[in-house]
């Protein structure tokens, strides 16, 4: 009997929305840099997310399927808003 296999090669890889999310009513696509390539994989989030965004793969749901969250063009700008205490 075929049982479906989750590729977690892909989990903390990050990419592109190709298509865009429609949060939980439906998923788009995602091309992320997984073994030294591209790779297209099936894009869920938890709120739509427009064509372009730059995500990051942080659940695998089944064969090529991830749940992604929006990832910033440099992760270091985050730290640029947190003050100082």
């Amino acid at each position: 009997m075929w049982q479906a296999v989750r590729d977690e090669s892909a989990l903390g890889s990050i990419g592109v929305l190709t298509v865009g999310t429609r949060g939980t009513a439906g998923p788009g696509e995602a091309l992320l840099k997984v073994r030294g390539g591209t790779e297209a994989y099936i894009a869920w989030s938890e709120r739509p997310l427009p064509r372009g965004t730059q995500v990051l793969a942080v659940t695998a749901r089944g064969p090529r399927t991830v749940e992604v969250v929006p990832w910033p063009e440099d992760p270091l700008d985050v730290l640029d808003a947190i003050e100082p205490s």
